[in-house]
């Protein structure tokens, strides 16, 4: 990625509840870091899910966004020349990506189920997929046969190391194959995957950083991976702690996080520059205190600290660096 080209971030929620505190904090500094750098807010909605994702959800995160201040260059209610900006709405992109693997024959159909892939896995993995693929359809290729369900579409991986160089957690290193395994890139059910709509898309719409919460660090591998695969450029990437509650649990509507609206946007904002180390004075108001933001950004006050452990199958090759992000 070259260090000439103009800022692109993107903030990009998943419409299945409503804007929290966690949130808050990710598309603060998205757009903190757009505005300092003179650069480009991109808000994509992640919807590829439709079972769980709400066009009443699209709505709240749109006017909890605009609540608290925070304003987009590029999105659905604004367009832009890489629209559309909802991902349901960019399956012919994924499908042709996905054609590309297949014709290298770099994919393979999978009917797997996860009770099978845990009775036979030989690393178990905590992440949201599971544990380790260990192969066992991979030698059918994309073969048309008698299924025993709906079959998604897995990645065939290769042993040996990834290295993500990240601008808050230091050089990190991920064997894929090791630690997660053949993964999907489109489920039986026709949903694309994460891991393959979101290369996809920062990729198509020229995003250059990718600012997010270290939750997500352990997917970093594989999307640089199938960057590679791909032939797209990698993004910089930049994973601040992520946001969690009492019990440690990452903030989501699973684990109880209340939405913006219990609060007022100046507190709100408060909160996720607090977290963010930013030290906000306590009398502005919400406009007052973006402005104050922008004017006193010091992104090497963010602590860089490490939210997986080595079950995630990431390694610390070197001493993170302090931020190097102003």
């Amino acid at each position: 990625m070259s260090s000439e080209a103009p800022v692109r971030v993107r903030f990009a929620p998943s419409p299945t509840g409503y804007l929290h505190i966690g949130g808050a904090r990710t598309a603060l500094f998205n757009w903190l870091f757009a505005r300092h750098h003179a650069g480009t807010l991109v808000l994509r909605i992640e919807d590829t899910d439709l079972e769980r994702s709400t066009a009443e959800m699209v709505d709240g995160i749109l006017q909890g966004m605009r609540w608290l201040g925070l304003d987009w260059d590029e999105g659905p209610d604004v367009g832009g020349p890489f629209a559309p900006y909802a991902q349901s709405q960019r399956g012919a992109l994924y499908e042709a990506a996905l054609a590309e693997l297949a014709r290298r024959d770099l994919v393979y159909l999978c009917d797997c189920s996860r009770a099978e892939v845990a009775r036979v896995a030989s690393a178990p993995h905590a992440g949201e997929e599971g544990p380790r693929y260990p192969g066992l359809c991979r030698e059918q290729g994309m073969r048309e046969r008698a299924w025993k369900r709906p079959p998604a579409v897995r990645l065939r991986v290769p042993p040996g190391p990834v290295t993500i160089h990240d601008r808050f957690q230091g050089e990190l290193t991920q064997d894929v194959a090791q630690a997660v395994g053949d993964f999907v890139l489109k489920r039986g059910d026709g949903v694309y995957a994460y891991q393959l709509a979101v290369v996809v898309d920062d990729a198509a719409q020229g995003v250059t950083d990718v600012v997010r919460g270290a939750d997500l660090l352990d997917s970093t591998a594989r999307q640089i991976y199938l960057q590679q695969l791909l032939g797209y450029a990698t993004p910089r990437y930049l994973h601040v702690p992520a946001a969690v509650n009492a019990a440690g649990e990452k903030l989501s509507k699973q684990t109880g996080a209340l939405p913006i609206g219990s609060a007022q946007p100046e507190t709100v904002l408060k909160r996720a520059l607090v977290f963010l180390d930013q030290a906000p004075p306590e009398t502005l108001g919400a406009r007052e205190l973006l402005d104050w933001a922008r004017r006193n950004w010091h992104p090497e006050r963010i602590p860089a600290r490490r939210t997986l452990g080595e079950d995630a199958g990431v390694q610390t090759d070197s001493p993170p660096a302090p931020p190097a992000v102003a």
